[in-house]
C-alpha cells in the first residue's frame, strides 16, 4: 500500500515534525478583571481561577503570566460607581488608567490592552449610553473615545472596542490622533456576536444589563456576511487588528475573516467556552488540559493570529513541559 497516513503518526517526534498548525504563548493574551482596593482577591465564583483583583494583587499575578512567556494582557474595569452617563469609565485617576500605570512601572516587557466599553460603568449595564429606554449610539461615541484616551493617556499599548456602537472605531482614531496617540494601535471587537456564552463575563465583571438585551448592537449568530462587513467598516475607519467574539462556535467567521482581509485577527475564547471545560473538569468528564490545548489548536486553525483566553498562563506552562 503505497498512500498510509498512519506512517507520518507513528510516534510524537514524526506527529510534532509534520504538524500543520502551532500554538505557543507567543500567540495568547490573559485577561483580567482589576477593581478599586488593596490586597483584594475575590474568587470569581462562575470562572474557577479567576478573581477580581485590586491594582496590587494585578502586578502579582501579571507578572507571572509575563515570566510564563505570554506577552499581553487585557484588562477590564470594574469602578466603585456607576451611573448613565459611565463617567468613571472617562476618569483619568479611574481603575483602568490606575492599573494600567501600575503595570508599565511595575511589570515592564508586557504589553497592556485595555477594553473600551461602557458596560462595566453604567448603572444599566449597556454598552452605551442609553436615552428614552433606547442605546443610543451617536451619543456614546464621544464617551468611548475620551476613554481610549484616558487610557492610552495612561500608558496602553492597544486600546480595543468592545462596545459594537456603528462608527466608534473612527471615533477613537480621530481621538487618539488628535490627542497625540497616532502610534496607538485599534484592535477592535468588530464582529462581536450576542452570544450565550457571556454569562460568566457578567459576573466577572458585574455588568448585566438592567433591561432588554444586547441583540440590538451585538450581532445575530446566524449571520456571516454581517460580520464580514463589520470587519470591513472598521478597518476603514483605521482598526489596526480586528477580532471574532466567542471563538469556538464562530470557527467560520475566524477563517472567512483572515482569508478575506489578510489582516491581523485575533479570536476571544470567552467565559463560557473556558467555564464549561471547568465545570467538566472538576466532575471528571473531561481532561482539562488536553480539551483546552484542543480548543485552542482549532482557533488558531481556523486563522487568528492572536488568542484572548483565560487559559493563556496555564498554556503557557502547558507548553513548557
Amino acid at each position: 500500500m503505497k498512500d498510509r497516513p498512519r506512517r507520518l503518526r507513528a510516534n510524537a517526534l514524526i506527529r510534532g515534525l509534520v504538524r500543520e498548525t502551532e500554538i505557543s504563548a507567543r500567540h495568547l493574551v490573559q485577561p483580567f478583571f482589576v477593581r478599586p482596593g488593596k490586597n483584594l482577591r475575590k474568587p470569581i465564583k462562575s470562572m474557577p481561577g479567576n478573581f477580581q483583583l485590586s491594582v496590587d494583587q494585578l502586578v502579582k499575578d501579571a507578572k507571572k503570566t509575563r515570566d510564563a512567556g505570554v506577552p499581553a494582557v487585557i484588562l477590564f474595569g470594574i469602578p466603585d460607581r456607576k451611573d448613565a452617563a459611565a463617567t468613571s469609565g472617562t476618569d483619568p485617576d479611574g481603575i483602568i488608567p490606575t492599573a494600567v500605570k501600575a503595570l508599565k512601572d511595575r511589570a515592564p516587557g508586557l504589553l497592556v490592552i485595555t477594553d473600551v466599553c461602557l458596560c462595566e460603568y453604567t448603572d444599566h449595564g449597556h454598552c452605551g449610553l442609553v436615552s428614552h429606554g433606547r442605546i443610543d449610539n451617536d451619543a456614546s461615541l464621544p464617551v468611548l473615545a475620551k476613554m481610549a484616551v484616558a487610557h492610552a493617556e495612561a500608558g496602553a499599548d492597544i486600546v480595543a472596542p468592545s462596545d459594537m456602537m456603528d462608527g466608534r472605531v473612527g471615533a477613537i482614531r480621530e481621538a487618539l490622533d488628535q490627542s497625540g496617540f497616532a502610534e496607538t494601535p485599534i484592535l477592535s471587537y468588530a464582529a462581536k456576536y450576542a452570544s450565550a456564552f457571556y454569562g460568566p463575563f457578567r459576573d466577572a465583571a458585574e455588568s448585566p444589563p438592567k433591561f432588554g438585551d444586547r441583540s440590538t448592537y451585538q450581532m445575530d449568530p446566524a449571520n456571516v456576511l454581517e460580520a464580514l462587513r463589520e470587519v470591513e467598516l472598521d478597518l476603514a475607519e483605521g482598526a489596526d487588528m480586528v477580532m471574532v467574539k466567542p471563538a469556538l462556535p464562530y470557527l467560520d467567521v475566524i477563517r472567512r475573516v483572515k482569508e478575506k482581509f489578510g489582516r491581523p485577527t485575533a479570536a476571544y475564547c470567552v467565559s463560557g467556552e473556558y467555564s464549561m471545560v471547568k465545570a467538566a473538569a472538576a466532575n471528571g468528564w473531561i481532561d482539562e488540559k488536553r480539551a483546552a490545548l484542543e480548543i485552542l489548536t482549532s482557533i488558531r486553525r481556523a486563522g487568528a493570529d492572536l488568542i484572548v483566553t483565560y487559559w493563556a498562563t496555564e498554556t503557557a506552562a502547558w507548553l513548557e513541559r
